[in-house]
Order: C-alpha cells, then structure tokens, then sequence
C-alpha cells in the first residue's frame, strides 16, 4: 500500500515517460522536473537527494563499461546511466535511465569510489 506522498511521486514519475531529450545543455534540468527532486528523497533513510553533474554520469558509465560497478543488492551494473540522484550524506547514488529515476534500494550505487 502507497502512501499519498508515494502515489504522488510514481504518478509523477509515470507523467515523465516517453519524453526525449534534443539539446545537451538542457539535459540534466529537463531530466527531472523541479517538482519531482523536491519531493523525491531516499527511499531508505528519507534524506534529500541532489541530481550529479554530467562529470560524475561519465565516470560513473566508465566504470560500467569496465565492469566495476556493483548495486547495493551485489549485482553487477551493466547498463549506463544517464543521470543520477545522490543522497545527502553522499553514500549511495540513485540512477536515472531514459529520463526515469530508480529509487530502488537494492538498485542504488555506492558512491564511495566516486567523486563530486
């Protein structure tokens, strides 16, 4: 059972599927609404999250493709990210594919050998 908050946010989540992103510049904004990231937080400890600079994506998708990257459930990551959603306390960063972003514990990446 959802709570009206979690309804909130899937809805919001639902609204964003199937848009496409044509210009780099405005990527990261247009990602994620402004509304959905201050509503949004960790699914596991409630702390905010902030979206990555496209520095960290690449870094990030580097170690990917090199196969280096487990999520927290201890599966590997095998498929990039597009952008990511970082807790505060900057222990686990949440991915964002095809504009959706996946708050998912088991799904969330340690960001302990990334920086920001």
């Amino acid at each position: 059972m959802f709570t009206r908050d979690a309804t909130n946010r899937l809805s919001l989540v639902a609204a964003g599927r199937g848009r496409r992103q044509t210009a780099q510049s405005n990527r990261e904004t247009d990602m994620i609404e402004q509304k959905l990231l201050e509503i949004l937080c960790c699914p596991e400890t409630k702390q905010d999250i902030h979206l990555v600079d496209q520095s960290v994506v690449e870094a990030v998708n580097k170690k990917i493709d090199a196969g280096t990257v487990t999520n927290r459930g201890g599966e590997p990551v095998k498929e990039k990210i597009d952008g990511g959603l970082l807790r505060e306390d900057r222990k686990f960063l949440y991915p964002i594919r095809e504009d959706i972003p996946i708050m998912l514990i088991d799904e969330a990446i340690p960001f302990d050998g990334f920086s920001v």
